[in-house]
């Protein structure tokens, strides 16, 4: 069964009403300074009509800025949707995919990798910033293949559950350098926004969508 997990926007929404709640205070602000400057002006000295009139410019500008703050968001919130509705034609479709950067969840990550020749090497897996997370010496035997992550850090923490992207520096028995491919390919079966970026399911592998390489319909 194919499953979509709604796209997350809490974050930009939040921030987008906080922005709007502001505008608003200052709105409301603005016409009450205005509307008590002019009950209690003096009879004999009232408010200098061009000084009036450049307030209620400025109390326009903020009315307007209120009304493009919300055409804002709604454009913000339609081009989401759109995005997101894009991603679900990847269900179904078979995909080839740079897999090198998985998803850790519930202590649990697993990269597929093939090497044409055993090899001994070492390697490093990073999080999403780029920092080098976990890494060590290894030993790989020739053919297709699964490394395992339990999430543990250098450091002997837990790593928080996300992106990660594992990389190799291996050489043969000659100590001639060897690749470690980590390409997948498989179909579809869902898309998860829940890390903040799409990312499609296939089988027992997780990659986000911008590591894909190709798409193809299944033979």
């Amino acid at each position: 069964m194919t499953t979509v997990s709604p796209a997350s926007s809490a974050a930009s929404q939040s921030s987008a009403s906080t922005s709007q709640a502001g505008l608003i205070a200052d709105y409301e602000l603005f016409l009450s300074i205005l509307t008590t400057q002019i009950q209690n002006q003096d009879p004999l000295d009232p408010l200098d009509s061009a000084e009036y009139t450049s307030q209620l410019v400025q109390y326009s500008n903020v009315e307007q800025a209120i009304k493009q703050n919300q055409n804002l968001e709604e454009i913000i919130a339609s081009l989401a949707t759109n995005q997101s509705m894009g991603y679900v034609s990847y269900i179904g479709n078979e995909v080839t995919a740079d897999a090198s950067t998985t998803t850790l969840s519930g202590s649990k990550a697993s990269w597929s990798y093939s090497l044409e020749e055993a090899a001994t090497g070492n390697f490093e897996i990073r999080n999403s910033g780029g920092s080098i997370v976990y890494s060590g010496e290894i030993e790989l035997d020739a053919g297709d293949g699964t490394f395992y992550w339990g999430g543990q850090t250098d450091s002997g923490q837990q790593a928080v559950d996300g992106l990660y992207t594992i990389s190799f520096d291996m050489k043969d028995a000659s100590s001639r350098p060897e690749t470690v491919k980590t390409t997948v390919s498989g179909i579809v079966d869902s898309v998860d926004w829940s890390s903040g970026e799409a990312v499609l399911k296939v089988g027992s592998q997780e990659f986000p969508v911008s590591s894909v390489v190709s798409v193809a319909r299944p033979s």
